[in-house]
């Protein structure tokens, strides 16, 4: 092992064996020799084997397949220290053929071996080994760490490099590396930076950079003054070859707070200004912004950072040629973009045009960052989502979707929410096709992915074509599956999305079809899963869907407008599914009372054609006066003629002692019969009852502006009720607050029944 040159020449080992002659001339013979009894035989037929393995891998192979494997293993435990050291050195060159599989499972070395050349070769060997998953294990179950950290202060320089070597590989795993400091490991591998050899500073520093990504050992390593050392040998120029490895392990520092606060005593922040500044290699570069990066954490230390011109500094390094470095300066920019004058910094800078061009960078890792420097930069601020507007990083953002990497999906979804605040903005979003290609991410698994793509979605879907753009293009569906997530906010804004793409009844029915309101109302008896969210979701499908809602609910408010194609399939069970009114109309004739539906198109029916051309009259008689000045006679009155209208329309008034007689369902079943379908037209009904005559009444006082609403009873009930100021005799006006009112259609037409009152309630339930 070679020290550098400023150091003194390397100590040989005081340990010198003679050269012995192979006497034998086949292999099988020296394997053989293998089991002797005799001493001085095993010393030469180990060194025999050594010689013969280190010829080739073909010779390695065939001692093996001679059975030198056993023999070997045995032998490193003999009494004699040759036999032991050279049975090391033949397992030491046959490991290196990837016989590991096979060797750890025969052999436990034995590191605390005081034999120095006893120590170097079977460090020697547990090297090779240890690159060995299986092999890591089994040294690591055989508590081999310890001894192998013990070996870190050996004398010798070889046992030591080797015994680095092993620990290095062994804290590739987590589990080794949690042991490390806990067994002492910290304060031997900080001794050794300071080491003569050049290959063991390295390997220690490597060593470092891998078990620091723990917490607790950041801890141990802070309190050995582990951190300072990182900047002493930072800070000095004989150690430059050491800088970059450096500038990786103080990166995993500084996750720490205590970290943070320490570079900011020793100075340090301002020699990682100098790192960046001073023409480097990339490597340095990258890993010097890694620990800006990791600093502007803490927003104490982001304004620590703007204060010294960090801005200017990334800036210059969005243009250099390193992939790496570009990637690490999007991260930084990120971080310091939480800064909201470093926002407006990086804007003032051009920082945002120059990220908008990585984007079409071939790199995946690169094109992920700047996606993550744009959603930082856009987040809450108008002037910067305007400006990657310009500078054309929409259009960019929308191919991202389509993108593999969740990160670079999760960001674009990000920013492109950010943006499409802004109308203008929103409108070009849509034109590049975001609507389709939000509809894969839908269906991702990552939940950041999810969070982000249904956020993007409620803002895009506020436009109207938007929301038919999601419904051609099947998104619909994947929306609605993620009402099953159990992810709190996943749930929440797919809730949201919901609601918004609910505003238009089309989209409503068809999410209404994929079961979105059986869900919702599955989620409403879960006391951990329902939320305002999941209530607002399912009240704007219903608002959308009234006849879904009726069914469901059972009860329209005046708010509620009925309008052509309105159907009342009647009331659901809990957990049904009500289905369209084409499936409806689709099902073969059946038994069950029909589903009736509102079309007031004039070729069903003449007497369809006169409710039209009495409610036109109507509308002229309301148009004639102002709606703020007509008089509460008048409205009565009003209420009054579209009653009698409705009842002389179903087949007029009917005393409730012989409702009985009253054909109502003979009827309905030859017009069931008639038109061979389980939807009846309601302008095709002359005999109508309760809920025949609420459902028509409902819908002309929503044509003519009476202020109504519908409730379904038990058993074909149903009644409308009307707000009316009540009359007040004694002093001969109406009562400031209005009263409710139970329409009767069927007996009385015309009567108005106070709720709650006896006569009311006969209505409702009798």
């Amino acid at each position: 092992m070679e020290k550098k040159s400023r150091n003194k020449s390397a100590t040989p080992c005081k340990e010198t064996f003679e050269q012995v002659a192979v006497e034998s001339k086949t292999p099988a013979t020296v394997v053989l020799l293998l089991n002797s009894p005799e001493e001085d035989i095993l010393v030469k037929a180990c060194e025999a084997v050594y010689t013969f393995a280190e010829k080739g891998d073909e010779n390695k192979v065939s001692l093996l397949g001679l059975g030198a494997l056993e023999p070997l293993c045995r032998l490193i435990t003999h009494n004699n220290k040759l036999v032991r050291r050279n049975a090391f050195m033949a397992l030491g060159i046959m490991a290196s053929n990837g016989v590991s599989n096979r060797l750890h499972h025969k052999c436990t070395l034995n590191c605390s071996d005081l034999y120095t050349a006893v120590q170097e070769f079977a460090t020697l060997c547990l090297a090779s080994l240890s690159t060995d998953f299986i092999c890591k294990a089994q040294i690591f179950d055989n508590k081999g760490l310890l001894p192998l950290i013990q070996l870190l202060s050996s004398p010798d320089p070889d046992v030591m490099k080797n015994s680095l070597e092993i620990i290095f590989n062994l804290v590739q795993d987590y589990q080794c590396r949690l042991a490390v400091h806990k067994l002492g490991g910290i304060p031997p591998l900080l001794k050794l930076l300071m080491s003569d050899f050049p290959v063991i500073q390295k390997l220690a520093l490597k060593t470092l950079q891998n078990i620091t990504t723990d917490k607790d050992t950041r801890n141990t390593f802070r309190e050995e003054q582990g951190f300072e050392k990182l900047i002493d040998i930072l800070n000095s120029t004989d150690f430059s070859d050491l800088h970059a490895d450096t500038l990786q392990t103080v990166a995993n520092c500084l996750s720490d707070s205590e970290s943070v606060q320490l570079i900011h005593n020793s100075g340090g922040l301002t020699r990682l200004m100098e790192f960046v500044l001073s023409p480097s290699i990339p490597e340095i570069q990258s890993n010097t912004v890694k620990c800006i990066t990791r600093v502007a954490q803490s927003s104490g230390s982001r304004e620590v950072l703007h204060k010294q011109d960090v801005e200017k500094v990334l800036v210059e390094l969005l243009s250099v040629a390193d992939i790496k470095v570009k990637s690490c300066t999007c991260q930084a920019v990120a971080a310091m973009s939480l800064h909201l004058a470093s926002k407006d910094s990086f804007r003032d800078l051009g920082v945002i045009p120059a990220v908008v061009q990585l984007l079409s960078s071939e790199n995946l890792m690169l094109r992920a960052a700047a996606t993550q420097a744009l959603s930082n930069l856009t987040h809450s601020n108008k002037r910067n989502a305007l400006a990657v507007y310009e500078a054309g990083g929409h259009e960019f953002l929308v191919q991202q979707l389509y993108g593999t990497c969740p990160r670079m999906v999760t960001n674009s979804a990000a920013t492109l929410c950010n943006m499409a605040g802004q109308e203008s903005i929103r409108s070009s979003i849509l034109s590049h096709g975001a609507m389709q290609a939000l509809v894969e991410p839908l269906k991702s698994t990552d939940s950041q992915v999810l969070i982000n793509t249904t956020l993007c979605l409620s803002v895009l879907a506020c436009d109207k074509d938007a929301r038919a753009e999601l419904q051609r293009a099947g998104g619909l569906q994947p929306l609605v599956n993620l009402l099953h997530s159990y992810h709190k906010e996943v749930l929440h804004n797919t809730c949201m999305a919901v609601s918004v793409c609910a505003s238009d009844e089309a989209t409503a029915v068809e999410m209404c079809k994929y079961g979105a309101l059986e869900i919702l109302q599955e989620i409403s008896q879960s006391v951990n899963r329902r939320s305002s969210f999941t209530k607002l979701a399912m009240i704007s499908l219903l608002n959308s869907n009234l006849s879904v809602k009726y069914s469901l609910i059972g009860h329209l408010t005046s708010s509620d407008i009925i309008t052509d194609g309105f159907y009342d399939a009647g009331k659901a069970r809990p957990g049904q599914r009500v289905l369209t009114l084409d499936e409806l109309s689709k099902q073969p004739v059946n038994k069950n009372q029909p589903v009736i539906v509102i079309n007031t198109a004039p070729e069903y029916d003449l007497k369809n054609y006169m409710f039209r051309c009495v409610k036109s009259r109507i509308l002229l008689k309301l148009h004639t006066y102002n709606i703020n000045y007509i008089s509460k006679q008048k409205c009565t009155l009003y209420l009054v003629l579209c009653v009698r209208l409705v009842s002389d329309l179903m087949g007029g008034a009917v005393e409730m002692e012989k409702l009985h007689e009253f054909s109502w369902m003979l009827h309905l079943s030859e017009l069931k019969f008639q038109l061979q379908s389980n939807v009846v037209p309601i302008g095709l009904i002359s005999k109508g009852i309760y809920c025949h005559r609420a459902l028509l009444f409902k819908c002309l006082a929503d044509c003519i502006g009476i202020s109504c609403s519908l409730v379904r009873g038990e058993y074909n009930r149903a009644w409308n009720e009307v707000l009316l100021f009540k009359w007040n005799a004694s002093r001969n006006q109406h009562s400031s607050q209005p009263c409710r009112y139970i329409v009767d259609l069927m007996h009385q037409p015309g009567s108005l029944l106070e709720v709650d009152t006896p006569a009311a309630v006969r209505y409702q339930t009798i």
